[in-house]
């Protein structure tokens, strides 16, 4: 069994800081969030943040556009002829 080296990750230094203005309605569900996760405010709006990157990289597809997409990869069209001398120009070998 092959044997993984044990790598510690070096936690990035926090030496950025942003300010935010919230309604004092704001502020509170803050500090309630931050009490009940146990998070500090940054480390909350972090979380947040990756969750809404992260949904909006996954692409989701649905009914036509996903029978359209899979038919597509399952039956590409051949290269345009345009998309096949670029290739050839920059090196590559078409067959």
């Amino acid at each position: 069994m092959a044997r993984t080296a044990n790598r510690r990750r070096v936690p990035e230094r926090k030496t950025a800081r942003m300010e935010l203005r919230v309604t004092p309605s704001v502020r509170q569900l803050i500090e309630r969030a931050t009490a009940l996760s146990g998070l500090a405010a940054g480390d909350l709006a972090y979380d947040a943040a990756r969750r809404i990157v992260e949904e909006h990289d996954r692409m989701l597809l649905r009914g036509e556009d996903r029978d359209a997409f899979l038919k597509a990869v399952a039956n590409p069209p051949p290269p345009a002829r345009r998309l096949v001398a670029a290739l050839r120009r920059h090196g590559f070998e078409i067959s």
